[in-house]
């Protein structure tokens, strides 16, 4: 499906979204790589919820990449998406560099979400614990992305042609290209000051061998965030939804189906 946003005099946001299931509104915000199109992760998250997942803007098929000059102009593009939704505060999940733009966007916009659920994020830095560069040699990068051996064929992702392997090459690279944007020299554009400001009960999730994410850094987030737990998956990297989908599942389903408490921080 497509997912049209016109923002008034800004422009005109063409987004592939995959979208399935009911319940519980859920919107899901993808990594740096690539869109996960019909994972088998998403298709659990619809069993018992209605999961919408957006294409950023400028990744694989989705259009109007040319009108975000900076972070908040991208948020505002979700905050639009979930508005346009009608379904009221949504529960979010973001994975890798989606976990920044659902970390901003429930600071900048706490009516909108209910339940924040942080994967692997990208978002803070560390001088005491420098992070690889996610633009790196590719074999360093991939070797860091996974616990055990890689996968002969990466997390699935939506292409024009998904028989054409051109097209999956164009796609990689401009996506990547992108995602530059938001994460090269260093995936700090102020979060950390914002980080406080998030109202939404949070669950910060990571992979214990994620060597592009280090645990570190989902600590230090978790920190920041007033009412934030942290849960650290073992023998996964910075995909635990694929390692380790039992575990995954479990952890975030009983985090969105818990009643809301007033208390303090979670920790």
């Amino acid at each position: 499906m497509r997912t049209i946003v016109e923002i008034h005099n800004v422009g005109r946001f063409d987004l592939w979204s995959w979208s399935e299931g009911e319940g519980p509104p859920l919107l899901y915000l993808h990594g740096f790589e690539r869109h996960p199109g019909d994972a088998p992760f998403l298709r659990r998250l619809a069993g018992s919820h209605a999961v919408l997942a957006p294409e950023q803007p400028g990744f694989g098929t989705s259009t109007g990449f040319e009108h975000i000059h900076d972070l908040l102009d991208l948020v505002l593009v979700y905050r639009t998406v979930v508005q346009n939704w009608g379904v009221g505060p949504v529960d979010v999940i973001g994975h890798s560099l989606g976990a920044m733009f659902a970390a901003e966007l429930a600071a900048l916009c706490p009516d909108l979400v209910r339940r924040l659920v942080l994967v692997d994020p990208f978002g803070v830095w560390l001088d005491d614990d420098p992070s690889l560069d996610p633009f790196g040699p590719a074999d360093q990068v991939v070797a860091a992305l996974w616990h055990g051996p890689v996968p002969d064929a990466p997390p699935t992702n939506f292409v024009a042609d998904p028989d054409d392997p051109h097209a999956a090459m164009l796609f990689g690279t401009r996506n990547l290209a992108v995602a530059t944007k938001f994460l090269w020299p260093l995936p700090e554009r102020g979060l950390r000051r914002r980080l406080p400001y998030v109202a939404a009960e949070t669950l910060v999730v990571n992979g214990a061998s994620d060597g592009l994410v280090p645990v570190a850094y989902a600590a230090e987030i978790t920190r920041l965030v007033p009412n934030a737990r942290l849960c650290v998956v073992a023998d996964a990297g910075h995909y635990p939804m694929i390692e380790q989908p039992d575990t995954f599942d479990e952890a975030v389903e009983s985090f969105l189906a818990t009643p809301a408490t007033i208390e303090g921080p979670v920790r």
